[in-house]
């Protein structure tokens, strides 16, 4: 990326997991299916819930359907194959989230540059917001934030499976976000360690920073960055940053 291009930058997207917090997700995300299917336990078998969910909740990153949102389309996959509604489970899903997600908390390290990132992202101006892929309930991606000390921050957008109708690496994800936030892809930069899921925003014109401190490399190197770096590169070059200041 040039330094013409960084000054007219005037947004971050910032991945979650491995980017602005460590987890290994192969442990966080059984650790919270298991949790989720003790509270159903008298409408399904523990096995069967957590196979659904994890079968269900995958089905998002790949549909293309656009017409209603991840959340939807989720609950309507669990009301078919476990036969709970909507609301039931809703309403254990806030019990669970309330009473027993804490458990989960061990399982995520903050990482001590993530609040300098951010806050001269803020500071420069920028507009910022957590393009997590939004495959989750929104109280699990709020605790994530939380856990990761980095809750307090005004982001201008966290998405979530509640209000977002594709995820990543869709470019129709990336443009649903781009168009909440008011910005033009050419003014926007996207922050992640995964190479599929976060790199597939330059298929909407964004660039790219890929974080590779804990680097997520599912095609191995197929999807190519505009810049790369570990946390202490990726703060140094936030700082190089235009953002708004002369708006």
């Amino acid at each position: 990326m040039d330094a013409d291009r960084r000054e007219g930058i005037r947004g971050v997207l910032f991945d979650l997991d491995g980017t602005l917090l460590q987890v290994e997700m192969g442990t966080f995300i059984p650790a919270y299916v298991r949790g989720l299917s003790a509270c159903f336990a008298d409408l399904a078998p523990r096995g069967l819930f957590a196979e659904v969910v994890r079968a269900t909740t995958f089905a998002l990153l790949t549909s293309d359907d656009g017409t209603v949102t991840n959340e939807e389309l989720f609950l309507s996959g669990i009301e078919r194959h476990l036969g709970i509604g909507a609301d039931l489970f809703n309403e254990r899903l806030l019990s669970y989230c309330q009473d027993g997600l804490q458990s989960l908390s061990s399982l995520v390290r903050p990482l001590p540059l993530a609040r300098p990132i951010l806050a001269a992202c803020f500071a420069r101006g920028l507009k910022v917001a957590i393009a997590t892929n939004p495959v989750f309930p929104r109280p699990l991606v709020e605790a994530r934030l939380a856990w990761a000390g980095v809750a307090d921050f005004p982001f201008e957008l966290v998405t979530c499976y509640d209000d977002s109708r594709y995820c990543k690496p869709h470019p129709r994800y990336f443009h649903d976000v781009l168009a909440r936030l008011g910005l033009a892809p050419e003014e926007t930069l996207m922050v992640g360690n995964d190479t599929e899921h976060d790199l597939g925003a330059g298929q909407a014109g964004i660039a790219t920073y890929l974080v590779d401190t804990w680097m997520v490399d599912r095609l191995q190197g197929a999807w190519a960055c505009d810049f790369r770096g570990g946390h202490s590169e990726l703060f140094r070059f936030v700082e190089s940053l235009g953002g708004m200041r002369n708006n």
